[in-house]
């Protein structure tokens, strides 16, 4: 017979081994899944869609209409709904963990919301004193909606908020009524100079401010063994130049008769290499060394460059303008 005691004691080492080994197998199996779910979801989730080439999507074109406001709500489809916006990813989905992407969608959502306000005073009205359209207000305004709003803001309430996406939604979509609408002649889209004038202003201005950060950020984090931040104003930058790219190169379009009456078309034609230049830096790591370093490069002060070689050529076309 087998000793009841012997029998008890084995029977409770038995237990106490399979709960030792069912936690170890547990924590292993947290650890692996954890291990996989960030990296790759992160792989997954990450693209810098940077691409010169893009052409405005078919379900966003519209006939008769502008070609830079059909190239302004294919963007944000394209950010928001293809590419998948990521920039106010909660701690708990594999895009809060990405870096270099959000910044670039948060830098290009400023543009196109530089270029909604432009579009409010400027093109979208006969005068001054006119009337501004209401759908490009209410775009306008929605596209000034912070990026990094998720479901909740608990800085600021314990209620569910209106999420980064949807109001961009909003926004493309009041910005392709107003194109629909500017089709059928029932809304202005100005195409004098002084109108373009003021808008390439506007643009100046916007960059110009960029080139401040970029110095600042040169100044501030090249004398740093490895600049954490350095990589943010970067791919900002480079997300802002390339939404002003692809505007300008649709502007050109919709100005067609102003850009041939001065003719503007070479200088156009730099200005838009300086800005594919400054949008199409890829560098594998974003490295901020001093500007006169002799082995490290500084990818900063290369997108400064192009950035103040556009704001130069911008400001070359506006003194044509005034002529």
């Amino acid at each position: 017979m087998t000793d009841p005691d012997y029998s008890d004691e084995f029977d409770t080492s038995w237990r106490a081994r399979l709960r030792s080994n069912g936690l170890i197998i547990t924590i292993a199996a947290i650890v692996l899944i954890f291990g996989l779910y960030y990296p790759v979801g992160m792989l997954i989730a990450h693209k810098v869609d940077d691409d010169l080439n893009y052409e405005v999507a078919a379900s966003d074109q519209v006939e008769s209409g502008s070609r830079t406001v059909a190239m302004a709500a294919s963007l944000i489809a394209r950010e928001v709904d293809r590419n998948g916006w990521v920039a106010n990813d909660p701690f708990f989905m594999p895009g809060s963990m990405l870096d270099n992407m959000p910044n670039y969608q948060l830098g290009m959502i400023h543009a196109l919301g530089r270029f909604a306000f432009q579009l409010v005073d400027q093109i979208g009205r006969t005068r001054g004193s006119s009337q501004t359209d209401s759908d490009l207000q209410e775009a306008a305004g929605l596209l000034q909606y912070s990026g990094t709003k998720w479901i909740f803001d608990f800085s600021t309430s314990l209620l569910p908020t209106a999420k980064s996406e949807d109001q961009y939604r909003k926004g493309r979509r009041a910005l392709m009524d107003y194109n629909r609408r500017l089709a059928q002649g029932q809304a202005v889209f100005e195409r004098r100079s002084d109108n373009l004038q003021a808008t390439l202003e506007r643009i100046a201005l916007d960059i110009g401010s960029s080139s401040a950060a970029i110095d600042r950020r040169i100044r501030e984090g090249s004398v740093m063994l490895i600049d954490w931040e350095g990589d943010d104003v970067f791919y900002s930058v480079k997300g802002q130049l390339y939404a002003y790219y692809m505007l300008l190169r649709e502007l050109r379009h919709d100005y067609g008769n102003v850009v041939r009456d001065r003719e503007l078309g070479n200088t156009w034609d730099q200005m838009l290499a300086s800005f594919a230049a400054g949008a199409g830096l890829k560098p594998l790591v974003v490295s901020n060394a001093k500007p006169d370093a002799v082995i490290l490069p500084n990818h900063l002060a290369s997108m400064g460059f192009y950035v103040e070689r556009a704001r130069t050529q911008i400001y070359e076309i506006v003194n044509i303008l005034q002529k």
